[in-house]
């Protein structure tokens, strides 16, 4: 397997420093965060003010630049990361174009979130048909069109990502296996999962998360929260999920992801690389 870092757990870092410093680590690739961040005048932080992001609007003039900063640092970048939602077909077919100006096969498109506030049925429908028409951007880019199964989405399961894709292209459409998004909403067995999605199983991300008390009622029930940890120390068991990785023969990409803060940020990246090693190591 090869590890690459997404960008959105590097925010303190230029895209010039955030090569330099994974190769230094030994990562073997990176993977950019896509978005038009909205001006902010704070600390540089995961989601806001994030200084190594790639804007969206530009992408396509940005990635001959990024491709050869990321060329000469000898890193490979498995992916892409932009914020499109499958309604956008515009926004989708500029970050295709961006792709494949840096030469990356493989890029996110989002599916709707899921509040309760609308009927599932409808919502699970519509999105259907605008996935139609990312697969037909795919296919017309010959790029894959990625769903990273993520908490909050129609889409927060294995089962539930294949079932959307049911009678979709594989070749042009695939989707994201997330662990940690997987603690908040949407656990399944990791090998259970991961055979659902068969020939749709096209990237895996590896970040953690954990479940605390928020708070406690008078009648002593406990409301409960999940929220990020170290990729070590979380509830996903990462020893169970690269077992079942080797057991499909999965040898792609697992980037990584750390939204906790624990530890400076150098050290997060050198101690993430050198568990997940030995991990992969040790259960191949």
């Amino acid at each position: 397997m090869k590890f690459a870092v997404f960008t959105v757990s590097t925010p303190t870092y230029t895209p010039e420093e955030a090569v330099t410093k994974l190769k230094e680590i030994g990562y073997d690739g990176i993977e950019w965060r896509v978005h038009d961040e909205a001006p902010y005048s704070g600390p540089p932080g995961f989601w806001k003010g994030n200084r190594c992001t790639l804007p969206l609007s530009s992408l396509v003039d940005d990635a001959p630049r990024i491709r050869r900063l990321t060329s000469e640092a000898g890193l490979d970048v498995p992916a892409i990361a932009p914020y499109v939602k499958c309604d956008d077909p515009a926004a989708a077919d500029l970050a295709m174009r961006g792709a494949v100006t840096l030469g990356v096969a493989q890029l996110r498109i989002q599916v709707p979130g899921y509040s309760g506030d609308q009927p599932f049925q409808s919502l699970w429908d519509s999105a259907r048909e605008q996935y139609k028409t990312i697969m037909q951007l795919a296919d017309e880019h010959d790029v894959r069109a990625l769903i990273e199964l993520h908490h909050g989405t129609i889409c927060p399961s294995a089962s539930s990502a294949r079932f959307f894709l049911e009678g979709f292209d594989p070749a042009h459409v695939g989707v994201i296996h997330d662990a940690g998004n997987m603690v908040h909403e949407g656990f399944e067995n990791y090998r259970l999962g991961l055979e659902i999605l068969g020939p749709y199983l096209a990237h895996v991300h590896l970040k953690n998360a954990r479940w605390f008390p928020r708070r406690y009622l008078l009648d002593k029930s406990v409301e409960w929260k999940a929220d990020w940890a170290p990729v070590h120390k979380g509830i996903a068991d990462v020893r169970a999920l690269f077992r079942a990785l080797h057991a499909i023969n999965y040898d792609g990409w697992v980037t990584l992801e750390d939204f906790s803060i624990e530890r400076p940020l150098d050290d997060r990246l050198a101690e993430n690389l050198a568990f997940v090693k030995a991990v992969e190591a040790e259960t191949r």
